[in-house]
C-alpha cells in the first residue's frame, strides 16, 4: 500500500485560500444535503496535561466514498514556544477498501480551511459594501483571515489587535469600533468583544474558541446578533459562546440559531435581512472540512507529482 505524505510546506503551496473557499462551499453544501456523516468530535485530556488530543472523523459517500480522520493536539501555550496551537495529521482513507491514501499536516490544513470557511460566511452574510476589517488575534488564524477575507469583500482598511502586541491599534475596542467585519481569533477563555463596540450592520466571524469552557463573545452579543453556525449539533454541544449564553438566559435555546452556512448555500435558509442587522458566524470547525481539504490535496498532489509516497 502506497501512502502519500504531505507536509506543511506541501499544504501551503498546493491549497490556496481561493481554491479552499470553493472546496469548503462544496463540503458545507454537501453537509446540508445530508451527503456526509460528521459525528461530534471526541477529546482526551490527560490529568494535568498542558493540552488535549481531539479526534474528528467524517465520511462522504457518493461515486467516490472517502473516510477522513483528523487527530489533532491542541496546546494553548504553544505560541510561546514558537509552535502552532493545533498540531497533528489528517488521515484520508478509501471509502470502498479502507486503504490509507494520505497523511496530511493538520496544522496547515486547519489554518487554511478555517479562514476559508469564514470567507464563505462573510461572502454570504456581510454587507456588500463592507470594507473595514478588524481582527482580534494576530496568531496563525489572525494572519490566515487577513489573507482570506479580502478575497470576498473589497477591504480598504484593516485593524489588528492582540494583547501584548505593540501594533498601531492600541485596544480591542479601537479595532472594533466602526468596523464592518470583525474576526475574533484569540485563545481567550473570556469574552474579548463587547456589544456596545459594534456598529449596526457588522458581521462577526467568531473562530477562536471551540470548547464548552471558553468563549470570545458574551451573552449580550450572542442575543443581539443573528446567529449562523457551521453545524447545529456541534454548536449546542461544543460552543462555549452558545452554552454560556444559554446558561445566563441571554438566549432561549436552539431556535436562536438562524441556520447553517450550508443551508444558506443550498437555499433552504436565508441570510442577512437588512443592512443594520448584526450577523454572527460561530465557527467550530468540522471533520468534513478536513476531509474535503485532504481529498483535494491528495488529488492535486498526485496530479502534480508532489509529496512523498511511502510503502506502508
Amino acid at each position: 500500500m502506497r501512502v502519500l505524505v504531505l507536509n506543511e510546506h506541501d499544504v501551503n503551496e498546493l491549497l490556496t485560500v481561493q481554491e479552499c473557499i470553493a472546496v469548503m462551499e462544496d463540503a458545507l453544501a454537501a453537509l446540508a444535503r445530508g451527503e456526509v456523516h460528521n459525528p461530534l468530535r471526541q477529546k482526551t485530556v490527560g490529568p494535568n496535561a498542558a493540552g488535549l488530543l481531539g479526534l474528528m472523523p467524517a465520511y462522504r459517500g457518493g461515486a467516490r466514498p472517502l473516510y477522513g480522520l483528523k487527530e489533532v493536539c491542541v496546546f494553548p501555550g504553544n505560541p510561546a514556544r514558537g509552535l502552532d496551537t493545533h498540531l497533528g495529521a489528517v488521515l484520508l482513507h478509501d471509502g470502498q477498501t479502507g486503504e490509507l491514501l494520505a497523511m496530511v499536516n493538520a496544522a496547515a490544513v486547519t489554518a487554511i480551511r478555517t479562514a476559508a470557511v469564514s470567507a464563505v460566511a462573510t461572502r454570504l452574510l456581510a454587507r456588500p459594501d463592507a470594507s473595514v476589517l478588524a481582527i482580534l488575534g494576530t496568531g496563525v488564524q489572525g494572519r490566515a483571515h487577513l489573507e482570506a477575507i479580502p478575497l470576498v469583500r473589497e477591504i480598504r482598511e484593516v485593524r489588528m489587535f492582540s494583547r501584548g502586541s505593540n501594533g498601531p491599534t492600541r485596544s480591542a475596542e479601537e479595532a472594533v469600533r466602526g468596523a464592518d467585519i470583525v474576526v475574533t481569533a484569540t485563545s481567550s477563555k473570556e469574552p474579548v468583544l463587547k456589544l456596545e463596540w459594534l456598529s449596526p450592520g457588522t458581521h462577526i466571524n467568531a473562530v477562536g474558541s471551540s470548547i464548552p469552557s471558553a468563549r470570545e463573545l458574551d451573552g449580550a452579543t450572542l442575543a443581539a446578533a443573528s446567529l449562523f453556525v457551521d453545524r447545529r449539533e456541534s454548536t449546542v454541544n461544543e460552543s462555549g459562546e452558545y452554552l454560556f449564553a444559554l446558561k445566563e438566559g441571554a438566549i432561549s435555546g436552539p431556535d436562536h440559531i438562524r441556520g447553517e452556512i450550508g443551508e444558506i448555500l443550498t437555499g433552504t435558509v436565508g441570510g442577512r435581512k437588512s443592512p443594520r442587522e448584526i450577523t454572527l458566524f460561530k465557527s467550530l470547525g468540522l471533520a468534513v472540512e478536513d476531509l474535503a481539504a485532504a481529498a483535494f490535496l491528495y488529488d492535486k498532489a498526485t496530479r502534480l507529482g508532489r509529496g512523498i509516497a511511502l510503502d506502508f
